[in-house]
């Protein structure tokens, strides 16, 4: 199955409530066409029968004896040439009748989509829609706007209408469309960072299992040593993929481990080192001076480090993730957006609100809990999903 595939059947919470809204918002004032049959009545009212008038038996004569005759020949299948003065003349074959009135109405086959004049109160409507689905208000406003122009006025069907938000989406998303850039840096560090709950650990153990299938090789930082189910589970993630997972004692100062995993990362000749992080959002100033501590730390080993800093967001939090997109590029210095759970909401507008606000680059997005349920981001792809429209 195509990654396009899964995104549109996984996306449905999002797809079918867009594209559910653009059928309802062009059939609320939809013109269709006007079909002569609807113009006959449902039933025709039934008359009375009149009365049989009594007429008298007539005097029939008796008629004669049956006589046999001979049954006619059948005739050739090949019409009989005719000879009209010296012109062999073949009758022509009767051609099939043509259909009336009524038979050319009843055999159509095409029926014209229903449309609607793009007007104020239309574009009102698809504004908030679209900020229903967490597209943001100034997104939502400013996509609606694009739409309209050299559109207004005019008769729109849905398709058209799923088309053009599909590709307006798809003209925002283009520029932040970038996969995570590799660098001849050894090992090239990337840190990782995000609320708890986002997907930051099964992304880390994603893309260090993608990165070693690629030919990689790839060392596992579990810097997230308050939270023993983090380290666990990058463990697991650790043994499908088979990367080695360096961990600390609970509690431990992720610092400190991260300074020992690339002092080991770079003895090994790695690739690349995935640190993780802890997300506690609840205290700011000590999640701040942590992440500080860390790239204190490890540029004490190679000064350009972290070479990339990935933020992971979930999908389902909506408008939340604008939020966390602000707080965390003022915490950490963040190159690129990873975005999670896009088959578990309604909402995934934020991402356009994402890349129309912040111009981060999108490297990847998860559609489920598999080893090839994150891929590559596809704005093209993902327009076409967020919309409902075909592949």
């Amino acid at each position: 199955m195509s990654f396009f595939k899964k995104l549109k059947e996984r996306m449905f919470r999002s797809s079918d409530k867009i594209g559910e809204g653009l059928d309802a918002l062009v059939a609320e004032g939809a013109e269709g066409p006007k079909d002569p049959l609807r113009e006959l009545p449902d039933r025709i009212p039934e008359l009375p029968e009149p009365p049989a008038p009594e007429l008298p038996e007539p005097d029939l004569p008796e008629l004669p004896e049956p006589v046999e005759v001979e049954p006619d020949l059948p005739m050739p299948e090949d019409p009989m040439p005719i000879d009209q003065g010296g012109m062999t003349v073949v009758a022509p074959e009767p051609g099939p009748a043509k259909p009336g009135l009524l038979g050319r109405l009843f055999g159509r086959t095409t029926v014209e989509e229903p449309r609607r004049i793009l007007d104020d109160a239309m574009l009102e409507s698809l504004e908030e829609l679209l900020i229903q689905a967490d597209m943001g208000v100034d997104t939502a406003v400013r996509v609606t706007a694009n739409i309209a122009e050299g559109r207004f006025g005019r008769r729109i069907s849905t398709r058209e209408l799923r088309a053009a938000l599909a590709a307006e989406v798809a003209r925002i998303m283009e520029p932040v469309a970038r996969p995570m850039p590799l660098y001849p840096q050894k090992p090239q560090v990337v840190l990782v960072v995000g609320v708890n709950g986002s997907g930051k650990t099964t992304t880390i153990g994603k893309l260090a299992s993608q990165f070693k299938a690629a030919g990689k090789t790839v060392v596992i930082a579990a810097g997230d040593t308050f939270r023993a189910a983090a380290v666990e589970q990058l463990q697991i993630w650790g043994q499908r993929a088979g990367v080695p997972v360096l961990t600390a004692p609970e509690g431990s100062d992720p610092a400190s481990l991260a300074f020992d995993a690339l002092t080991k990362a770079r003895a090994d000749g790695a690739d690349l080192l995935m640190i993780d992080t802890a997300g506690r959002l609840q205290n700011r100033q000590d999640l701040m001076e942590e992440l500080a501590k860390i790239v204190r730390v490890i540029r004490k080993v190679d000064p350009s480090a972290p070479h990339n800093t990935l933020l992971v967001l979930d999908a389902t939090t909506g408008q939340n993730a604008v939020a966390q997109v602000d707080i965390f590029r003022k915490i950490a210095d963040v190159s690129g957006l990873v975005m999670t759970k896009l088959d578990g909401t309604a909402k995934g507008g934020v991402l356009v609100a994402l890349a129309d606000r912040f111009g981060l680059p999108i490297h990847a997005i998860g559609v489920g809990e598999q080893i090839d349920d994150l891929a590559p981001f596809d704005p093209e792809d993902f327009a076409r999903a967020l919309v409902g429209a075909e592949g």
